[in-house]
């Protein structure tokens, strides 16, 4: 920590943790990042995001073989799992709070025929589990390195959405007890459709109850997406002069990681600014390094989306295909009750 002191003081005050602060300094950064264009190394940024587009098409393979494992009759295609993952993904860059989850649930249960939400969503959740195993041991690294906050100093990050959370643990472990019971009272009151409901789910975990199968099916698929993830980074640091290495991809993973966990900005965009600018304080293009990477994958990633969600799905824009997924789940929940 004491690097991390040296380099740059974690107090912002109220400013840096206002949204008003938050949205300042992804602008800042992205004017750093626009000015230093002629100075990106452009092999580097082709070779990261080309590493990037095969992290996603291994991840949108171990997720079709999920939902494959659980319709084990029924047609499937892999490109139509990747495209809607691929959907997903790009409205995720678009819209706070997950909006593309609902599109890639949606998109896959309707590539499918005769599978049902419950068990689409419990197969495409299935890839959690590795994903928090490899998430668990990143950062423990980082947390080693004395650059990276220890969740503490979180409050005092300059991203209103994490230092909120973070300020106020009272209020987070309310929001969290409502959630609980919230899902509890839903039980309850679905009781008599409950069992059809947890015998859907349990189709959908079917993935994970052969260990074998488990480890070919999808394990082995996420564990060659993080590789080529983690060197997609490499490539990416180097692209912009941070230097590319085992700890500062390690480093960056750690970000993305906690990113995920705070979904309320576009692609966790302020959690991400906030912990680069503080991890690699001492590079001089750390600012055009903290929004300049998510500018160039959140580009890849809505090309590869918007192309999926055409050619492939035939819709016309991000915002039809949520609005047909809302209308889509409405329609069967009323069919079913």
């Amino acid at each position: 920590m004491g690097l991390l002191a040296a380099a740059v003081p974690l107090h912002h005050g109220h400013h840096g943790s206002s949204i008003g602060g938050t949205i300042d300094q992804i602008l800042d950064s992205a004017g750093k990042f626009f000015s230093q264009l002629a100075n990106l190394g452009w092999v580097s940024l082709l070779i990261g995001l080309a590493l990037y587009g095969i992290y996603l098409l291994l991840r949108s393979r171990a997720l079709f073989n999920a939902v494959r494992v659980a319709y084990p009759g029924a047609p499937a295609r892999w490109r139509d799992v990747w495209g809607a993952y691929m959907v997903g993904y790009a409205v995720n860059n678009v819209f706070p709070l997950g909006g593309g989850n609902i599109a890639q649930l949606f998109l896959t249960r309707v590539a499918i025929s005769q599978s049902s939400y419950p068990t689409v969503a419990a197969a495409l959740s299935t890839g959690v589990i590795f994903d928090w195993f490899m998430g668990l041991l990143v950062m423990c690294f980082a947390f080693t390195q004395g650059v990276f906050p220890k969740p503490p100093d979180f409050s005092k990050l300059p991203a209103f959405d994490i230092s909120f959370f973070a300020s106020n643990m009272r209020f987070t472990l309310f929001v969290l007890t409502v959630l609980g019971v919230g899902f509890l009272v839903a039980f309850a009151l679905l009781s008599a459709r409950v069992r059809a409901f947890w015998q859907r789910v349990r189709q959908g975990f079917a993935v994970l109850r052969d260990r074998r199968v488990y480890r070919r099916e999808m394990a082995g698929w996420q564990l060659a997406s993080w590789v080529a993830r983690f060197a997609s980074y490499w490539a990416l640091l180097d692209a912009f002069h941070i230097g590319g290495s085992v700890r500062n991809a390690l480093l960056v993973l750690a970000v993305q990681v906690v990113a995920s966990v705070f979904p309320f900005t576009p692609g966790g965009a302020g959690v991400q600014q906030a912990l680069l600018l503080t991890i690699f304080a001492r590079s001089p293009d750390v600012a055009a390094f903290s929004v300049g990477q998510q500018i160039a994958t959140a580009v890849l990633s809505s090309a590869l989306g918007f192309g999926a969600l055409v050619l492939i799905f035939r819709f016309r824009s991000f915002r039809e295909v949520m609005r047909r997924g809302r209308e889509h789940r409405r329609g069967e929940a009323t069919a079913s009750a």
